[in-house]
């Protein structure tokens, strides 16, 4: 059985493992399933919205921080959009996130808001040098 999962979509990791226990109870060996959020958002409305998320956890007036964007060339190859396909899971294991992609994700913006000591040390470096410290071939 194949697992494809869809983890920039915003969805909690909770759903996820929900979603991966019931493949594994209750999918067909041998058989691929798609774990998505059936939605699709174009980047620049994902980039709105969780601006939209933190200036309110922040208490900053709407849309204050919407010049922090900076509009960039695309890439070459860039896809244009992303889309995961889950309907053989909803329709053969009776799946569905249990949030929407706007409840999803302002909770994790909130989680990241909250734990912002735990953000520090990944962002400093600290953790990659333990990690290196510990795990490298020496």
């Amino acid at each position: 059985m194949s697992i494809l999962v869809a983890g920039a979509n915003g969805q909690l990791v909770v759903d996820h493992a929900r979603v991966i226990d019931t493949i594994f109870h209750n999918g067909t060996i041998a058989e691929t399933y798609n774990i998505g959020g059936f939605n699709e958002w174009k980047n620049i409305d994902i980039i709105k919205t969780v601006i939209a998320i933190v200036d309110h956890l922040l208490g900053c007036p709407e849309g204050v921080d919407l010049d922090l964007i900076t509009y960039v060339t695309d890439r070459l190859g860039y896809d244009a959009r992303y889309d995961i396909d889950s309907t053989k899971l909803q329709k053969e294991l009776g799946w569905e996130p249990s949030l929407q992609f706007e409840e999803g994700i302002e909770k994790t913006v909130k989680w990241y808001l909250e734990n912002e000591a735990w953000m520090d040390n990944i962002t400093s470096g600290e953790y990659e040098k333990y990690y290196e410290s510990m795990y490298s071939n020496r």
